[in-house]
């Protein structure tokens, strides 16, 4: 009952299928370049495409279908696209650059690491370059209009 109560709302479906599409291809892509499949990047943040922006851009485009540019909805959704996708390029993108360069660091001999602390390596891919928001953008915006058709 629930479960399809859910899948009645379009709104989150789109933003989901925004998620879901742009995880799978953010994978697909980091194996066809790495020629090594990596189960993080299913649900792991940074790479291309951005699916935070999928899916923020798939909830805008949703909401504007749905009850137009005047509304509460979309004023919502809008800002927080626009926050998440601001946050996307600016902090998160800054910290994995001081994350890759703090791992070269502790890869030197600076620091006399044991091989528990050296394992526990700072995660790198945490932000986004503007061409991979902008991809995700493009691909939740498209996603989402495929989705409202099929509604």
């Amino acid at each position: 009952m629930i479960f399809r109560e859910l899948l009645s709302n379009q709104i989150l479906v789109s933003a989901v299928t925004g998620w879901l599409v742009a995880q799978v291809l953010k994978t697909i892509i980091d194996f066809s370049l790495n020629k090594s499949f990596s189960p993080e990047r299913l649900v792991g943040s940074g790479g291309m495409p951005s699916s935070h922006s999928a899916t923020v851009c798939a909830l805008v485009t949703s909401t504007v279908v749905r009850y137009g540019v005047a509304s509460n909805e979309f004023a919502f959704s809008f800002v927080l696209a626009s926050i998440v996708m601001y946050d996307a390029i600016g902090v998160r993108r800054e910290t994995g650059k001081q994350a890759r360069l703090l791992n070269m660091i502790m890869q030197q001999d600076f620091f006399k690491l044991n091989a528990v602390d050296f394992q526990e390596k700072l995660k790198e891919f945490v932000g986004h370059t503007p061409l991979q928001v902008l991809a995700g953008a493009i691909l939740g915006i498209g996603l989402a209009l495929v989705v409202d058709m099929v509604y």
